[in-house]
C-alpha cells in the first residue's frame, strides 16, 4: 500500500493563456503542444504519477475540448488500480452561478467532487 494512497492531486488548468496566443486560439493552455506528442499538462501529471499521487483532477474553464480528449486518450490506469484523472470542468450552479474567480474559487468550487 502507497503511503500516498489517499492523496488527491488538484491540478489547476482552466488559464485562458492570453500571453501564449496565438498558440491558445482554439485550445487551452494546459493543451498547448510540447516537444511533439505532449502537451503542458503532462508536466504536472507526470510528477504526480511519479511521485505516486495517483487520484489526480484536472480544473479546466476556457477551450478545453482538446486537453479532455488529451487526458481521456492518455491517462488510462489498470482497472485492477483505484488511480485517476479527471477532468473537472467549470460549472455553473445556482449556490455558485459564476465561473471560476481565480485559483482558489477553482478548489473551493471543486470541495464537493473532492469529498466523493
Amino acid at each position: 500500500m502507497s503511503q500516498y494512497e489517499n492523496v488527491t492531486a488538484v491540478i489547476l488548468g482552466g488559464g485562458a493563456g492570453s500571453r501564449l496566443f496565438p498558440l491558445t486560439r482554439e485550445r487551452s493552455k494546459p493543451a498547448v503542444p510540447l516537444g511533439g506528442k505532449y502537451r503542458l499538462i503532462d508536466v504536472p501529471i507526470s510528477n504526480c504519477i511519479n511521485s505516486n499521487i495517483m487520484k489526480i483532477f484536472v480544473l479546466t474553464q476556457f477551450n478545453s475540448a482538446s486537453l479532455n480528449r488529451h487526458v481521456s486518450r492518455t491517462y488510462r490506469f489498470s482497472s485492477f488500480s483505484s488511480g485517476f484523472v479527471e477532468i473537472l470542468a467549470a460549472e455553473q450552479r445556482k449556490d455558485s452561478p459564476d465561473w471560476f474567480q481565480g485559483t482558489a474559487d477553482a478548489v473551493r468550487q471543486v470541495i464537493p467532487h473532492l469529498r466523493d
